[in-house]
């Protein structure tokens, strides 16, 4: 399990050694309300796919090493596992001049797209964090059946947003 204070240390240790992050997922959830609503088994992580040499060498580190049994995998995204058991859940994205940004889906080609209004910050710990915006969360939750997790989590954007979720 992953707790906010190594969210924190990982997001402190990518932005002082040169890369673009920004927190999805659970915790990018909770940076948005402010606040630890629920345990998260992974960290969800964005980042600039220019940077990615910098940023595997990074985490290599500080102990982590690319799991290659993921599935989907690369070039969607990959997962980076720490000896203790936490996984960063790793997804490259390649920006245009406009600020928006696009993630490869598949090897055909396809694209997740993220407009330049999915970037935001939050707050974790009292620290300021680059995370998506409750809009693109919002959009990353259709089309699936949801889980628990994802019922929790967009409840918290209901509750803090005032926003429509689809469940």
């Amino acid at each position: 399990m992953f707790e906010a204070t190594e969210v924190t240390e990982i997001v402190k240790l990518l932005h002082d050694g040169g890369c673009r992050v920004w927190v999805g997922g659970g915790w990018g959830i909770d940076a948005l309300v402010g606040e630890v609503t629920r345990p998260h088994r992974d960290l969800d992580l964005m980042h600039d796919a220019t940077q990615e040499p910098t940023l595997i060498k990074l985490l290599e580190n500080a102990g982590f090493a690319e799991r290659h049994d993921i599935v989907p995998g690369r070039p969607a995204r990959f997962v980076m596992r720490h000896p203790d058991g936490r996984d960063l859940d790793l997804h490259p994205l390649t920006f245009r001049p406009d600020g928006s940004a696009v993630q490869p889906a598949n090897d055909q080609g396809d694209v997740f797209p993220y407009p330049a209004d999915a970037f935001t910050t939050g707050t974790i710990l009292g620290m300021t964090i680059a995370c998506l915006s409750a809009g693109q969360q919002v959009h990353f939750h259709q089309g699936y059946e949801p889980t628990d997790r994802d019922r929790h989590d967009m409840a918290q954007l209901r509750r803090v947003y005032g926003i429509a979720t689809h469940f």
